[in-house]
């Protein structure tokens, strides 16, 4: 949309496109190219709700010479990206180690949500990909690690589990009511009626843009300040999904309804001795207040089904507010207060979805109208919404950003390194998003040079006659990322997939054989040892299944091999 505007309108805004060429219109008329972009582009991305696309075009003069450049800016978009990755998980191989990703024992049917995308997809406006440090971890030793479970054990606890807590410190360090608010308060994970984080984060700088004077430019925005804006934010917002979730599923941390249940090492698919269980620091039985099920009666909260680290919402919302806080003036590496959140009234408040007075919590109870204040602007919004997470129990805090604190006082955020966490992402995305863009002036295209770490396809085709597929190029595998998952030795899978004509389903039951076979696989790297006979290979295809007629196995490969 916004390079249909750039194309009619002028004015110095710079296109993103090189082609099409835009024809000589009027620049009022440039609203009608921004409806033949945005028309062509929703049309084909939610085909079953063209019929309403189709009734807004009474508003616009969808004959004109505008328009169709419109329509032809949005094709040549959606031609450019059709390569891009989707959210599939099939192929995907999710890891039994301790410290890797796996499903919400609390909602076991979930899969893995997109966890190819970000390796395999270009980034839209950046000129570098950002990266992060892995997390601290040292097994479930290091001292910034503990401190982090300690923290989200107490603070994201699941309400009715609280008197669980086992130490007067940990007790005492219990969510409060307003923790529990602002959690809620940032949620938008993908609940009815309320969607996903960018609309969260537009909302709000539609509100910015609406109120407040931009300093840089002695005005509120104009209609074409505002596409410029907004181009900028989306751009943020698009390239902060595509390099979390790269980083996600490069480093496969685990949530914290997994790192606290398995902390004990007697726990879990990796677990490498049989043992009595000692939990001072973890707890099999705890579980997180969740991610709210908004508007869904009955449906449980739960734990988003991709890694933990880095937190989306986290860098989500520090590329979007952080390069609105640029476009109004602020400094690239300013990270203080200022008053950029206004409302219609000229006070720092806004309202969230979650909280309007309308919308209802998993048990059906209408929750609350809330007007927030925020006195620092866009940057305490930044921190809150990165905090936010931990109150939900879903997210460690180094998730978004690193911290200084110890055991027996709050955790607070520590920005000079920006190398853990979402924020830190995020920031380094707007950053460089801004100055690609000559500025501030127009976002400008990632330069071609500038490929993901995988490419789509990774892999080609298998051929004819093939007995099992080609697995694809896993996220965790990349240089410098977590590594593979646990898999049988490469001679023994290849001796189990080339027998064939020995008796009905060998093939799969050599497979299971090899899977089930008691003893160990050793992983070299870190010295863990996995029980073959507890978890079959991969983590996914669960002895469980077998008893599930036709149910798909998510996340498994080869598809629907399980023990039984």
């Amino acid at each position: 949309m916004y390079d249909a505007f750039a194309g009619i309108f002028g004015g110095g805004l710079p296109r993103y496109l090189a082609a099409p060429a835009a024809p000589a219109q009027p620049p009022d008329t440039a609203r009608d190219a921004v409806a033949g972009a945005a028309h062509r582009t929703l049309s084909r991305l939610y085909s079953a709700q063209v019929e309403f696309f189709d009734a807004q075009l009474s508003c616009f003069n969808a004959g004109s010479p505008s328009f169709v450049f419109g329509e032809e800016v949005g094709q040549a978009l959606l031609d450019l990206r059709a390569n891009d990755m989707d959210g599939r998980d099939c192929g995907y191989m999710p890891s039994p180690k301790r410290g890797r990703h796996r499903r919400d024992p609390d909602n076991p049917g979930q899969g893995f949500n997109s966890p190819f995308y970000g390796a395999q997809t270009k980034t839209f406006a950046v000129a570098i990909r950002h990266k992060l440090n892995a997390p601290p971890f040292g097994n479930g030793t290091n001292t910034k690690y503990l401190r982090a479970l300690r923290d989200v054990r107490a603070r994201g606890i699941k309400p009715e589990l609280t008197a669980t807590l086992p130490t007067p410190q940990l007790f005492n360090r219990r969510r409060t009511p307003e923790e529990t608010l602002v959690g809620i308060y940032w949620g938008y994970d993908g609940a009815n009626r309320l969607g996903t984080p960018p609309r969260l984060y537009n909302q709000i700088l539609r509100q910015v843009a609406m109120n407040v004077v931009n300093p840089r430019l002695g005005r509120i925005h104009t209609e074409a300040d505002n596409a410029s804006f907004f181009a900028f934010v989306n751009a943020a917002l698009g390239d902060a999904g595509i390099l979390a979730w790269e980083q996600k599923y490069c480093h496969d941390f685990w949530r914290p309804v997994v790192g606290i249940r398995e902390h004990d090492e007697t726990l879990g698919p990796a677990a490498p001795y049989p043992g009595p269980a000692a939990f001072a620091e973890g707890d099999p039985g705890w579980l997180p207040l969740g991610a709210p099920s908004t508007n869904s009666t009955g449906m449980k909260n739960f734990t988003p089904d991709f890694p933990a680290y880095p937190s989306g919402h986290a860098t989500f919302g520090a590329a979007a507010l952080h390069i609105a806080r640029m476009f109004y003036g602020r400094p690239a590496n300013n990270k203080s207060n200022d008053t950029l959140l206004r409302d219609s009234m000229g006070r720092p408040l806004f309202v969230s979805d979650e909280f309007n007075g309308g919308n209802r919590d998993n048990d059906g109870t209408v929750r609350p109208r809330h007007t927030r204040p925020f006195p620092g602007g866009l940057w305490e919004m930044i921190l809150e919404n990165a905090t936010s997470r931990v109150y939900l129990g879903v997210h460690w805090i180094f998730d978004a950003f690193d911290f200084t604190g110890g055991d027996n006082g709050p955790l607070n955020p520590s920005l000079g390194n920006e190398m853990i966490g979402g924020v830190g992402l995020g920031l380094r995305i707007a950053r460089d998003i801004y100055a690609h863009g000559q500025n501030g002036t127009g976002p400008q295209m990632t330069p071609a040079n500038v490929l993901p770490p995988i490419p789509t396809p990774p892999l080609p085709a298998p051929p004819p006659g093939s007995p099992m597929p080609v697995r694809p190029a896993q996220p965790a595998e990349v240089g410098g990322c977590a590594g593979p998952a646990v898999a049988p030795p490469a001679a023994a899978a290849g001796k189990v997939a080339g027998k064939k004509g020995k008796g009905k389903g060998s093939g799969k039951k050599g497979l299971a054989k090899v899977l089930a076979k008691k003893g160990a696989a050793t992983d070299t790297a870190t010295g863990e040892t996995v029980e073959q006979d507890q978890e079959p290979w991969p983590s996914g295809v669960a002895e469980q299944d077998g008893g599930q007629a036709g149910a798909p196995v998510q996340g498994a490969w080869p598809s629907g091999i399980s023990e039984k």
